[in-house]
């Protein structure tokens, strides 16, 4: 990195001196895509590849080199647009891709349509999109298109400040890509509960609009609009999973918020009186189920079936069961100051 590199401009005879040569890192080297493909056939077994702050703003098709290719850096360079993305998006190794800072502002994969899985990009693990410029929440959704995405990292862009609650904007995130298990480099923690209470919430907080939008509870008027399927693609197969929501539970819903009143609440575990008592804000809308998974954080619970109850000074001797999971907190008239027991 960091040196002048000059390269042939014309294709040479393939040399056998870089034949086994896996990882080459020629950031701010000047070096150009078009000299990258020239000299491609001399490094057949390439893996890694760093490209960063080159001043590359146009990309080629790689025909017949870097097929090898599992990791490529683009960082630092401004693509004249996410539409250079679809020249590369055919190595079929390539399973970490490393776009930080590339001024790209939409992601779009126009051979697939809703709730279908693109061609491109078939290996593809791990995106890293940070400090860029996209600011739509239909980027996102084409991410979903994606059928080996596993990671993604996407600080800093203009989408991630429409949502004031950081755990919202993540919750949306989580809910609109299907098979996502990082984030932001952060697991998605006690991943089932965590996924599941994130499906769950976006299923709820946007049922008003899919009503809006022709959605219905009978299957045979159940049209809801391209505008809506576009904006939420993966609606009707959380719908299909899930269930349709309930007319009881989109009631005083607001669209894209997850905002409520928080309960100040003590937990404890009485049949553990080595954990001491630990004081909680939790929103009132949280449910059942999201608050065991943060129990299993908080608590470092192994990996067993949570029970919860809680009693309140109003119902002085009494316990009553926390015992169902898609309920949230104030489903049972839970308040300020009452205390949440947990077993296991």
């Amino acid at each position: 990195s960091e040196n002048k590199m000059k390269f042939p401009s014309t294709s040479t005879a393939v040399s056998s001196v870089f034949s086994k040569l896996r990882i080459l890192v020629l950031n701010q080297t000047g070096t150009t895509w078009t000299e990258v493909l020239l000299c491609a056939p001399g490094w057949p077994a390439l893996e890694e590849l760093y490209l960063a702050s080159n001043n590359i703003t146009v990309l080629e098709r790689p025909d017949n080199v870097l097929q090898t290719l599992k990791l490529l850096d683009l960082s630092d360079n401004q693509l004249r647009d996410g539409n250079q993305l679809h020249l590369i998006a055919h190595l079929p190794r390539l399973e970490h891709l490393i776009l930080r800072n590339t001024g790209i502002s939409s992601i779009h994969f126009p051979d697939a349509g809703f709730g279908c899985k693109t061609k491109m990009f078939p290996s593809l693990k791990h995106l890293a999109i940070k400090d860029n410029k996209i600011s739509q929440w239909s980027s996102i959704n084409e991410l979903d298109k994606l059928p080996s995405l596993r990671s993604l990292q996407c600080h800093n862009n203009p989408l991630m400040d429409t949502e004031k609650n950081p755990e919202t904007l993540r919750q949306l995130i989580i809910a609109k890509i299907s098979q996502l298990e990082v984030l932001n480099k952060s697991e998605v923690w006690v991943q089932i509960l965590k996924r599941k209470g994130a499906e769950l919430d976006y299923r709820k907080i946007f049922g008003s609009d899919w009503l809006a939008a022709g959605g219905h509870w009978n299957p045979e008027k159940n049209k809801p609009s391209e505008e809506f399927l576009a904006a939420h693609p993966r609606y009707p197969s959380l719908c299909v999973q899930y269930g349709v929501p309930e007319e009881g539970e989109l009631k005083g819903q607001q669209p894209s918020t997850l905002k409520n009143e928080l309960l100040t609440l003590t937990i404890t575990c009485p049949e553990k009186p080595e954990q001491k008592p630990v004081e909680k804000k939790l929103p009132e809308s949280m449910t059942i189920q999201r608050v065991k998974g943060l129990l299993y954080r908080l608590l470092k619970i192994p990996g067993s079936e949570l029970k919860l109850s809680y009693k309140s000074s109003k119902l002085e001797g009494k316990e009553v069961e926390l015992d169902n999971d898609l309920k949230p907190l104030q489903f049972y008239s839970i308040e300020n100051g009452d205390c949440v027991l947990v077993r296991w």
